[in-house]
């Protein structure tokens, strides 16, 4: 009978490193920085705009980065005109839309079969524990 690991950082980690390979792989060719793609995938969660101060604020949060580097984030994927800064709010361009589409697609792809035949409920789960185990660390 074979044990079934128990949840533990080194398993996270694991995780964590194949997802990141692949975004890797996926964005390189596009020349869009993982950062860049996190304010994209944000803004576009949003509707498609955003204020800029808030997508500052929650790239701070999710990439552990400081508010300089996530302004400057901001203001690359603006002079690259994949967002369209419009006063205190910044948007998708038409290219940031395709840019978006296009990686989304491509990461989908890939990671979509390593996920198809887990029950619902279990991911579910993970994602549940994840989530504490998540906002226990950055509570620290």
């Amino acid at each position: 009978m074979t044990t079934a690991p128990v949840l533990n950082p080194q398993i996270v980690g694991q995780a964590e490193n194949a997802h990141k390979s692949i975004l890797t792989r996926v964005l390189v060719p596009t020349g869009t920085t993982k950062n860049q793609w996190v304010a994209l995938t944000m803004t576009a969660t949003a509707g498609g705009a955003v204020e800029a101060d808030q997508l500052a604020t929650q790239l701070v949060g999710a990439l552990k980065i400081d508010e300089v580097a996530a302004r400057d984030t901001i203001a690359e994927l603006v002079a690259t005109r994949l967002l369209a800064d419009e006063a205190s709010r910044v948007g998708l361009t038409d290219a940031g839309r395709a840019r978006y589409g296009q990686i989304r697609a491509a990461v989908d792809a890939i990671i979509a079969p390593a996920y198809a035949d887990i029950p619902t409920e279990h991911l579910a789960t993970a994602a549940r524990v994840l989530t504490v185990v998540t906002a226990r660390l950055n509570a620290a």
